[in-house]
């Protein structure tokens, strides 16, 4: 088992590819891979104004408000809207995608993946839980809201902090707010040469 803690107040903030808002990336897979590379990428963006949505071909996105009243989104035309705090939401990151803010700021926790290479899945979780890894895969473990604490090892998360896992369980999560769990792992390659 591997943990890695990853606290908030050392990511820098950098601007989303279409220029538009601030994104402070988590943890990518692999390791420095730029935009057009990744396989996944979770991170949060600071969205202060109404505006186009980077366009991100053959990856799909999950979009979580962990800070103000929401967004309301149109990817490829179609109505969702994003207005209840830790809910995740599911879309394709690859069509014209436009979001209008509710009620001012808000702040986004974003998971985007190429489903072609990789397998997620994003919960929000709150209370004591034990934390499944399943084989090759990685868990992330990122509080948006309150607290955290890794209770066999100690670690203990604040807003924001995450701890990425990797290996056997961690053992039990306890968070006293609303902490995302995303689960990520590769998938198995297929065609010529594959067994």
């Amino acid at each position: 088992m591997t943990v890695r803690i990853l606290r908030a107040a050392g990511r820098t903030a950098a601007p989303w590819k279409n220029g538009g808002g601030v994104t402070r990336e988590i943890a990518a897979a692999p390791d420095g891979a730029g935009m057009d590379t990744f396989a996944w990428r979770v991170s949060l963006a600071d969205v202060g104004a109404d505006g186009p949505f980077s366009v991100f071909p053959g990856v799909t996105r999950v979009l979580t408000v962990a800070d103000g009243a929401g967004m309301e989104l149109t990817p490829g035309g179609v109505p969702l809207r994003a207005d209840e705090r830790f809910v995740p939401h599911r879309f394709a990151g690859d069509v014209a995608t436009h979001g209008r803010l509710l009620d001012g700021p808000v702040v986004n926790f974003n998971v985007m993946y190429r489903e072609a290479l990789t397998e997620a899945l994003t919960s929000v979780v709150r209370g004591r839980l034990t934390v499944g890894v399943p084989p090759d895969a990685t868990v992330l473990a990122v509080v948006l809201d309150g607290t955290a604490v890794l209770e066999d090892s100690g670690a203990a998360l604040g807003r924001f902090d995450a701890a990425v896992v990797t290996g056997e369980s961690p053992g039990v999560l306890r968070a006293d707010g609303r902490t995302a769990l995303v689960t990520l792992r590769s998938r198995p390659r297929t065609g010529p040469g594959s067994s």
